[in-house]
């Protein structure tokens, strides 16, 4: 059974719409300004009455106004990208945990007891999101939160074209909210070294690189079965997923490499034009990845890996969206799917906005947009915990 992306939405810093996002990325445009990230402006009410006709707007805020920021972002991506949605339709939404809400909510009650509200109860959980998606939206069928760390957007989409591979829905929409973090969170990131110090930057599969810039970004997609569907925005060709069993940090080139082959099956990795790398700017994890790909799709300097096209280097090009929007964490899959597809459907790639200096492996996009046919593309997505992830997508 074929399973497609039908419709995408996305809300991030660089644009609150899917055509502002594509104008974005091939400009290479970037919000990361420092190493606090790319945040994102945004104010409910006023998003609603910018996007969404007068109706659903004051729905919108019926619905989220008290809820938590990624309850609300994941909100107002979801009504972008719900569309035609029948009775056979489900939701997942991609991590969704409000750790700067409860940080801030728990600061207050210890300082003012009396001034905790009730709502709470809710507001502090994950299935809050997919309460205020679901009311929104009207979806009654499954619907659940899906945590990954920074490969749930992607574990997301697996888990969606599984289940309507397996006839149980004909649609599902997924949703991956903005990761929130409090900052207890960005302490322990900056002590173990992931997280960029101030005055750098992310710098992607650079020399230079030293660290993960935070972003906050939302974004969602409508997964259908294709005789339900209606123009297809790209097709869901693959995926894989595998563990590392084992804890920590550490990046393991052997399941990251088990993750692409099973998204490639029996495809020839020839057939792969462009992979869209999970790309943090990690010391330890770039290098990591680069050897996976490398080893997937040939190093260059190998005869024989990697059949010849007639032109002087065959391999996929590979960029990283995450020196444009930041690392959007649990977010970060899903928004690099949709920046996938973008490219997928333009023929062009996004640019290594950050890249000076390249380390060696692979075939990097440089620092500014270029026309590249895309019939194929990878996408990447590598969590703490030893969690791999990978979709193929193929033009529609």
């Amino acid at each position: 059974m074929t399973v497609v992306i039908t419709s995408a939405a996305v809300l991030c810093p660089i644009a609150e719409d899917l055509d502002g996002f594509r104008t974005a990325l091939f400009e290479g445009r970037s919000a990361v300004e420092d190493a606090d990230g790319a945040r994102l402006a945004f104010d409910l009410g006023d998003w609603a009455s910018r996007h969404l006709d007068e109706v659903t707007a004051r729905r919108l805020k019926q619905v989220a106004h008290r809820a938590a920021l990624p309850a609300q972002t994941a909100a107002c991506v979801a009504l972008k990208a719900a569309r035609g949605l029948g009775e056979r339709a489900g939701l997942i939404v991609a991590g969704g945990q409000p750790l700067g809400h409860q940080a801030d909510t728990v600061l207050r009650h210890r300082d003012k007891p009396g001034a905790l509200r009730a709502s709470y109860a809710l507001t502090h959980l994950d299935v809050d999101v997919v309460g205020v998606v679901s009311e929104l939206t009207g979806i009654r069928g499954e619907g659940w939160a899906l945590g990954g760390g920074s490969a749930s957007g992607t574990l997301a989409v697996v888990q969606a074209a599984r289940m309507i591979t397996a006839g149980w829905l004909d649609q599902v929409l997924v949703v991956a909210p903005v990761a929130e973090l409090s900052a207890a969170e960005f302490e322990a990131f900056r002590r173990t070294g992931a997280m960029v110090s101030p005055g750098q930057t992310c710098r992607p599969f650079d020399v230079e690189r030293s660290g993960f810039v935070y972003g906050q970004a939302a974004a969602a997609v409508l997964l259908e079965r294709e005789s339900v569907a209606r123009t297809p925005l790209a097709e869901i060709a693959g995926h894989g997923h595998c563990l590392d069993a084992r804890r920590g940090t550490e990046p393991d080139s052997e399941g990251q490499v088990r993750a692409m082959r099973a998204a490639l099956g029996s495809l020839d990795p020839a057939e792969v034009d462009y992979v869209n790398a999970h790309g943090t700017g990690s010391v330890l994890g770039d290098e990591t990845e680069a050897r996976s790909i490398s080893r997937v799709f040939g190093s260059g300097d190998e005869p024989g890996t990697r059949p010849a096209s007639g032109t002087s280097d065959s391999r996929p090009l590979v960029n990283s969206t995450k020196p444009l929007v930041g690392h959007c964490l649990s977010a970060a899959g899903l928004v690099e799917l949709v920046a996938t597809v973008v490219q997928l459907g333009a023929n062009t790639v996004h640019p290594n906005v950050t890249l000076g200096t390249p380390i060696d492996g692979i075939r990097l996009a440089g620092r500014t947009a270029e026309p590249h046919p895309i019939r194929t593309a990878l996408s990447n997505s590598f969590a703490f915990g030893g969690i791999n992830a990978s979709v193929l997508v193929r033009a529609a």
